[in-house]
């Protein structure tokens, strides 16, 4: 059920953003008056789910079809609007442009004033500009609604009252699991996320952190985001909270030694522990194993012989770290929620295009995702406030992807044009054409790649 909410949640969004995008063009094709010869959600190789297109006032439907009827192509002044079956995307087939469904050879011979490539350079600029803009004022509205509606809830970072657990690479660098985070290099971070941000992609060069009484200064190496995507174990730090059993599920360890909901773990044999993280650690050193655990119900100490079973679990669920961590949440009116949604919006453009540095190296390649990485980004059960959380990131992610100078993206076309308003030179069909074949056949490398790596991952390799 978990996973069946995840691929329904990544279709519904990247639908909902394919959809935008490609209106995006289509909005300024129009403006323009330049033709639209299709639009279509999802490809549709060999045929398609539906079609439809107005003739003469009168709206007219073909479903699971190879062609279009044969009349419509008496009607090439109207859209033929369909849906696809290969869920990969979607397509704004624009009269006379060089692009994934047509190449020079599918142009007429002589250039037609409603075609795209009679139409000035500022005016293609803002055609192709389209589905990046859409996609980007879609993700700052999408911000500014979630903060009317739902606020932002958080919690500061100075409300860690245990300290952060960290990981072998920050524990190298040295960190210790405990330690409060003052500030890095000299500017307090609001949440964990901002002092992963700092330490992974803003190069910052030292953190203070509070040591017990001690207040301490960590250097940060250089390659400090390099190191972490190469250890198998990722991230950099969680919450430390402590291991207050939530629920024992039936039949197992726990339920057996008679655990009971709200039992306070605080030992495994003669190994005094606090974080939850460390209990599950030892956990899994004393797998099909008899340990003494030790744990506090109503003020007393208890101790329970309990056997752990072959993947080093007692059978309970934990009380999660919010029961024990005070959140700050804060509202916005109407009119508070656009300004911090755009600026919401902004910011998470920046750190995208920040992170997008470490993909040029070679640990961050070996992390590139496909849509199953994409997908699992999505909460198991549905949830509105992800949902379209997500949906706004994404729609950030599709933006900039597609505004990257590549041959066969939106960035592509803008750099011809943009090339063609510098020179004065138009560069002809034919190159066009050719650097597309080149920048698809790249692009499905990339996509291969990326959900190939999926595949490892999940195989275990």
């Amino acid at each position: 059920m978990g996973i069946t909410m995840q691929v329904l949640g990544l279709l519904l969004s990247l639908s909902i953003l394919v959809l935008v995008h490609e209106l995006g063009h289509y909005f300024f094709a129009r403006i323009f008056k330049t033709r639209v010869e299709k639009f279509y959600l999802f490809f549709n190789p060999w045929f398609s789910i539906m079609r439809a297109k107005k003739i003469e006032g009168k709206w007219n439907f073909s479903f699971f079809s190879s062609t279009s009827p044969e009349h419509w192509k008496d009607h090439p002044e109207t859209t033929e609007w369909g849906i696809g079956w290969l869920p990969l995307g979607g397509y704004c087939s624009i009269a006379g442009m060089v692009d994934e469904t047509k190449g020079e050879k599918d142009l007429s011979t002589e250039p037609q004033e409603w075609e795209f490539r009679s139409k000035p350079a500022w005016q293609r600029f803002f055609i192709i500009i389209g589905g990046v803009l859409v996609n980007f004022i879609i993700a700052l509205v999408l911000y500014s609604v979630i903060l009317f509606k739902w606020g932002e809830e958080y919690i500061p970072l100075e409300n860690a009252r245990y300290g952060l657990q960290f990981s072998e690479v920050a524990q190298k660098t040295g960190f210790e699991n405990g330690d409060k985070i003052i500030d890095i290099d000299g500017e307090k971070p609001e949440t964990i996320g901002d002092f992963v941000t700092g330490l992974m992609i803003d190069d910052v060069q030292k953190a203070s952190v509070l040591r017990g009484d001690d207040t301490l200064t960590v250097y940060i190496p250089s390659d400090f985001g390099k190191q972490v995507l190469a250890n198998p174990k990722k991230g950099v730090c969680q919450y430390v909270f402590p291991f207050v059993i939530d629920s024992v599920i039936p039949n197992m360890p726990a339920a057996m030694a008679q655990l009971q909901k709200g039992d306070s773990l605080v030992a495994i044999n003669d190994s005094s522990l606090f974080s939850f993280y460390d209990f599950q650690s030892l956990f899994n050193e004393h797998k099909n194993e008899t340990i003494t655990l030790s744990y506090y119900r109503q003020n007393e100490l208890l101790h329970s012989q309990i056997l752990l079973n072959e993947e080093g679990k007692i059978g309970v669920y934990p009380a999660h770290y919010l029961h024990f961590l005070k959140t700050k949440k804060n509202e916005y009116g109407f009119f508070a929620s656009i300004p911090k949604g755009i600026s919401l919006g902004f910011n998470t453009l920046g750190v995208y295009v920040k992170q997008f540095k470490l993909v040029f190296s070679k640990e961050g390649a070996t992390q590139l995702g496909g849509f199953g990485t994409i997908g699992s980004i999505f909460p198991k059960t549905w949830n509105w406030q992800q949902f379209w959380s997500m949906t706004a990131l994404l729609s950030i992610i599709l933006a900039f992807m597609n505004f990257l100078p590549i041959p066969a993206l939106d960035g592509g076309y803008i750099l011809f044009i943009l090339v063609e308003m510098i020179t004065r030179r138009k560069p002809s069909d034919k190159f066009v054409g050719y650097a597309n074949m080149v920048g698809f056949t790249l692009l499905i490398a990339l996509v291969l790649y990326a959900n190939g790596m999926d595949i490892i991952r999940a195989l275990g390799f």
